[in-house]
């Protein structure tokens, strides 16, 4: 599933780039703000749908542009066509094998990629939704009923929150609809975060050496059904006019101790601890799947020290998989030399 040819159109500072990138290890070097790191946006975006820096998708369009395109195909198995573009006015539109899609997780489905950026300790850091989407892309990885499943789950939630303020009486007809799917959502993740622990243990004690646990928090309480969940808590949901218990109230602990951890770990030990969760789940879903992701990498030796950066190389290389990795310095060497390399200047990007 590496990422074979890939082009980019009015993404922020770039006006136009095409990349024919090798399946192993790909090199972009450049000057800060030179627009290394709006390549790796643009990749993930391809991949996503969405940015790894920002919730708007239209605040990647390049300045005085009404629209932004990426473009790319995978080398497979199977061989995948895809492309988004991003308008001012129509919001953003994509395509897989030339055919419009009605989700953009089906560009997930078309070329997995995953990225380790220099915000990473905000999955550790921020609220609950970052990881739930961590943990929701692996999940559909695993398990590909899993985005529709979630998709009637979102519909039923928002009917359920409609009624809840227009007709309180009528909410308890979407209880057992919102129950069952939420309990099948629940299975899944719960499912996953099992399955992941030998990877997550393997990996967090080779990049620090500190015993940190995840535990998943299903969005309701643990003796309950969600069906009981949301019978008890009818009455302070129809007061909010908002569903209050269920997977998307979902959330992984991540604990040092009886601590969470971003209570008590410096940044530089967040970001490790981020690392090692995105290093993890691409290992499982490699083991369960085949799949061979691309993953980004930016600016990867910031704040690391030797040891940590080592641990860190090694863990990436046992991998194998597409790497795209950004640095200053077109000499950098941390995973061996690069197939290829490009270089980001004055809002172009050159291959060397």
């Amino acid at each position: 599933m590496s990422l074979s040819e890939f082009s980019l159109e009015h993404v922020r500072c770039l006006k136009r780039a095409e990349l024919a990138l090798d399946p192993h290890h790909n090199l972009i070097w450049g000057g800060n703000a030179s627009g290394k790191t709006t390549v790796l946006e643009s990749i993930f975006l391809l991949g996503r749908g969405r940015s790894f820096r920002t919730r708007t998708s239209e605040r990647l369009i390049q300045h005085g542009e009404p629209s932004l395109r990426v473009i790319g195909r995978t080398i497979g198995p199977p061989a995948e066509s895809m492309g988004l573009e991003v308008s001012r006015q129509g919001g953003t539109i994509a395509k897989v094998r030339g055919q419009f899609v009605q989700s953009l997780a089906e560009l997930s489905r078309a070329f997995a990629v995953q990225v380790i950026e220099p915000g990473a300790h905000k999955l550790i850091e921020e609220g609950a939704q970052r990881r739930r989407r961590w943990m929701d892309w692996a999940v559909f990885h695993v398990e590909p009923t899993f985005i529709d499943v979630w998709s009637r789950y979102g519909r039923a939630l928002k009917q359920r929150n409609s009624v809840l303020r227009s007709a309180p009486a009528q909410a308890a007809a979407w209880d057992p609809e919102l129950a069952r799917l939420g309990e099948v959502i629940a299975d899944l993740r719960r499912d996953f975060v099992d399955r992941l622990q030998p990877h997550w243990a393997a990996t967090i004690r080779a990049l620090t050496g500190l015993e940190v646990e995840l535990h998943y928090a299903k969005g309701w309480l643990a003796d309950l059904t969600l069906a009981e969940a949301l019978a008890t808590t009818r009455d302070r949901d129809v007061l909010r006019g908002v569903t209050q218990v269920g997977p998307h109230r979902a959330d992984i602990h991540i604990r040092v101790g009886k601590a969470l951890a971003r209570e008590t770990l410096s940044r530089g030990q967040q970001k490790l601890v981020a690392a090692a969760m995105t290093l993890a789940q691409l290992s499982l879903i490699r083991e369960l799947t085949g799949t061979i992701p691309t993953l980004l990498l930016d600016d990867p030796a910031a704040e690391l020290d030797r040891e940590r950066l080592a641990q860190f190389v090694a863990q990436i290389r046992e991998l194998r998989c597409q790497l795209v990795v950004t640095s200053l310095s077109p000499e950098v060497s941390l995973f061996g030399v690069p197939d290829r390399v490009f270089h980001v200047e004055h809002g172009s990007v050159t291959p060397v």
